[in-house]
């Protein structure tokens, strides 16, 4: 098994989204390609849990139509995107909020519609004036500054000066009522940063994508993501249930199978686990995300749209009933309702969460069945300031690294950071063609 010839050109450690991603772009150009992957399945943290017909997504994060790695990435040709409803749902001062976005005359959803409060419980005070997004006044300007940054071209946010999030807000003139009753909501489910720790250049990018086009789930659940890119690899790329021990330029070790010798390696695997093979490697902060998903008969009168909660009342930041958003993800006759909660979570948090739904939703859910909590503490890596959104992925000729902590926290940044790496990959081994062909692989489990 261990022939002293190299048995691929390139190995790729970790089957997320980047690895596979990155595995498309290099076999694309003829060179062998080798992923593999501890666990026993592929995708990482964008794994989908299967129970009694429906698809629960463990992290839940949102995807936008508009991240242009969606369609670049080859592989990814059949993904099929499931928009929410236009805008967003607030619930703020006891009522339900809709600020929805407008196509512009160039085609970006730049402006808001007037605030509309929906049929909701009653209010236990007067609602303010202009709630959630302040006054006439105020609602222009936003509209103004979304329509603006769907149309500004991201080389020139990324030059603007850099803050925290909330900082920049303020220092922009946004009023606070602004900030609370939408920006942070919204940013909220965007990075999960309720804070606004986040580098104002990455919510600066989260709030175009938001402007520019629509918020949407993966049809079938997140796990499709990696599951296509995998299926659409040739067969014997993927290697799963295969342990890396150490890496170097010209070999990986393995638990398994010992040394497989390569002309260049690609750790494509979470921050931690990247730092542990290769010590010196910088590991973030991460945002912890918890998802409680339940199970009804009667869909909430919300429609396909995401409600997130303007007042901060409990620990659900954002909630939506997403079998109307994608049918697949519940059996016939059945609703699913996935929340999310950002932060540590409380104790008994499945309670805490049913109420504070009962009156984001404004209905009983005291018959509501829990499927499933996912509490997953190392979610998300968070960008504050200074954050660097093209860490290098090059570490040396031979050594390369990407994922969505070299980029943004978000699907996007993990795809171009392997979208990065590859094209780095592939000017350092001067691919122009067919490369070699490669001794076999070790037999392993191919996912």
């Amino acid at each position: 098994m261990l022939d002293p010839a190299y048995q691929a050109d390139v190995v790729i450690v970790g089957a997320g989204v980047a690895g596979l991603s990155a595995a498309h772009r290099l076999s694309s150009a003829g060179v062998t390609t080798a992923v593999l992957e501890a666990a026993p399945y592929v995708g990482g943290r964008m794994s989908t849990e299967k129970v009694d017909g429906f698809r629960l997504d463990r992290i839940g994060q949102l995807l936008s139509t508009a991240y242009p790695e969606l369609r670049l990435t080859p592989g990814l040709d059949a993904l099929v995107l499931r928009p929410f409803a236009p805008g967003v749902l607030l619930h703020s001062d006891g009522r339900r909020h809709h600020a929805g976005a407008q196509m512009s005359a160039g085609g970006a959803r730049g402006a808001l519609y007037a605030v509309r409060a929906l049929a909701s419980a009653p209010a236990k005070s007067t609602p303010r004036s202009g709630a959630p997004l302040g006054t006439a006044v105020d609602q222009a300007r936003l509209s103004a500054a979304l329509a603006r940054l769907a149309s500004t071209p991201v080389e020139r946010l990324l030059a603007r000066p850099e803050l925290p999030a909330a900082q920049a807000l303020a220092a922009r003139g946004v009023p606070a009522r602004t900030v609370d009753g939408f920006l942070r909501p919204l940013l909220a489910a965007l990075l999960c940063d309720p804070e606004l720790t986040t580098s104002s250049r990455c919510a600066d990018l989260a709030l175009r994508s938001y402007a520019a086009e629509r918020l949407c789930l993966p049809e079938g659940g997140a796990e499709m993501l990696p599951e296509l890119l995998a299926r659409t690899l040739p067969p014997g790329t993927v290697h799963t249930g295969v342990r890396v021990t150490s890496i170097a330029t010209n070999a990986v070790t393995t638990a398994e199978h010992g040394e497989i010798r390569c002309r260049a390696v690609l750790l494509a695997t979470d921050a931690r686990a990247a730092a542990d093979l290769l010590p010196g490697l910088r590991v973030p902060d991460f945002h912890p995300v918890t998802v409680v998903h339940h199970a009804t008969d009667e869909p909430p009168q919300t429609g396909a749209a995401l409600l997130l909660d303007a007042d901060r009342g409990g620990p659900v930041a954002h909630t939506a009933v997403v079998s109307l958003v994608d049918p697949s993800r519940a059996p016939e006759g059945r609703v699913l309702v996935s929340s999310t909660v950002l932060g540590p979570p409380p104790q008994s948090v499945d309670t805490a969460v049913r109420i504070h739904l009962a009156r984001l939703y404004g209905t009983s859910t005291a018959r509501w069945e829990t499927l499933a909590v996912h509490h997953t503490p190392e979610a998300v890596p968070t960008m504050r300031p200074p954050h660097d959104l093209r860490r290098p992925v090059r570490l040396l000729a031979g050594l390369y690294v990407c994922g969505d902590h070299r980029d943004t926290s978000t699907v996007q940044g993990a795809l171009h950071s392997a979208h990065r790496a590859a094209a780095a990959i592939l000017n350092d081994l001067g691919a122009a063609g067919s490369m070699h062909r490669a001794d076999p692989m070790p037999a392993t489990r191919a996912a």
